[in-house]
């Protein structure tokens, strides 16, 4: 141990939960990531957009991508998670919604100490993100 880093006995609890947590999502979000490229390199997925159509697709603006893809857009992309190429974003969605999670597991500590103003905040910001990640407040 370095001598200005601090022991784990020093560190608050619920600093070392939401670390605890933040660790144990972005591994299982990256071995998402890592299995659903593995099935779409190794074709164990079948493709939602044949690879050999990307360079004709890619030069279009993204409206214009999902068009001629059949792409959904916003959380359709859901409904598609058997296909190659779309379970990727199983991963990324893990991995965006991480602290979420690690924000949720501090709730018990809080309560349990009566600090129900740090519970408060918690709160309001994993309404933030879920209300980011619903695409409610995306202008049109």
């Amino acid at each position: 141990m370095a001598v200005n880093e601090p022991s784990a006995s020093m560190q608050p609890p619920e600093q070392l939960r939401y670390a605890r947590w933040l660790e144990w999502s972005t591994r299982v979000g990256m071995t998402v990531l890592l299995l659903a490229f593995a099935a779409y390199v190794f074709g164990l997925a079948e493709s939602h957009v044949p690879v050999s159509r990307l360079p004709e697709l890619w030069v279009h603006p993204v409206g214009r991508f999902l068009e001629l893809s059949e792409s959904p857009a916003g959380w359709g992309w859901v409904a598609l998670l058997h296909r190659g190429d779309i379970a990727g974003l199983l991963g990324i969605a893990i991995l965006a919604g991480t602290s979420a999670w690690c924000l949720l597991a501090l709730l018990p500590i809080y309560l349990a100490r009566g600090e129900r103003a740090f519970a408060a905040v918690c709160l309001a910001e994993v309404a933030v993100i879920v209300l980011a990640a619903s695409g409610l407040a995306a202008a049109h």
